[in-house]
């Protein structure tokens, strides 16, 4: 097996109950983000397919997606090559999410209903419990609820829509970090932190908060990236 599809092929779960081509599109996006296919690699649609016994058809689909995405990039007389995400990505990634997330955060606080804090307050001292546990998973989840509870508490949901697709870019770099007990405990702490400055309807706090917690997660990121060889 060549080296593109025996790494792609690791991150291919066929357990899943989706379509085929929305599989082969989500192990392509994790193997290129994660750098496990270099930049510069020239991705061969039919060599692919015929290593994988599937048709052509879902790994089209995928590339197209990848395409649009400007994960690939389609070079005349060259086929389908990998660009990949850099460290210098992460950094515009996280200036544009340090501004949208405290915007919103500001933005919640101040229509949020009684009933929704305490549904806020909820998950964080849930998340406090699965983290003692440390059942990671439902921790990692929990942080992205909690993210997207402030999104759609503040009704700006094109905003959710942006970050949305923003920070999907990151998850898997994300995912890897906080698995470290350090950074879940660090992480967990500034939610806290943010939902307190919340309430007393602080917007200093909010947006120096919201700032430093991402630039943390930022540091932290990039130490993964680099890991990973990503430059």
């Amino acid at each position: 097996m060549d080296a593109i599809s025996a790494a792609v092929a690791r991150n291919l779960d066929l357990t899943q109950n989706q379509p085929l081509k929305d599989l082969v599109y989500a192990a392509f996006r994790k193997t290129i983000i994660l750098g496990e296919i270099p930049s510069g690699e020239r991705i061969n649609e039919k060599l692919f397919a015929d290593t994988m016994n599937i048709s052509r058809t879902p790994v089209r689909y995928a590339l197209e997606r990848l395409i649009e995405e400007d994960l690939v990039a389609r070079k005349p007389g060259i086929g389908v090559v990998v660009k990949g995400i850099r460290i210098q990505d992460a950094y515009e990634i996280f200036a544009i999410r340090r501004e949208l997330d405290a915007l919103a955060t500001r933005q919640a606080m101040k229509i949020m209903t009684v009933e929704q804090f305490d549904d806020l307050k909820a998950l964080l001292e849930q998340t406090d419990q699965l983290n003692q546990q440390n059942r990671i998973d439902e921790v990692l989840a929990n942080f992205t609820r909690f993210n997207d509870m402030i999104y759609d508490d503040s009704q700006m949901f094109r905003l959710k829509s942006i970050v949305k697709k923003l920070r999907e870019y990151l998850f898997y770099f994300r995912d890897i970090s906080v698995h470290a007990k350090e950074r879940r405990d660090k992480a967990l702490a500034e939610h806290w932190q943010i939902f307190r400055a919340m309430q007393q309807q602080d917007v200093d706090q909010i947006n120096t908060l919201t700032r430093e917690h991402l630039d943390r997660s930022l540091n932290f990121i990039i130490q993964e990236m680099r890991k990973h060889d990503i430059n």
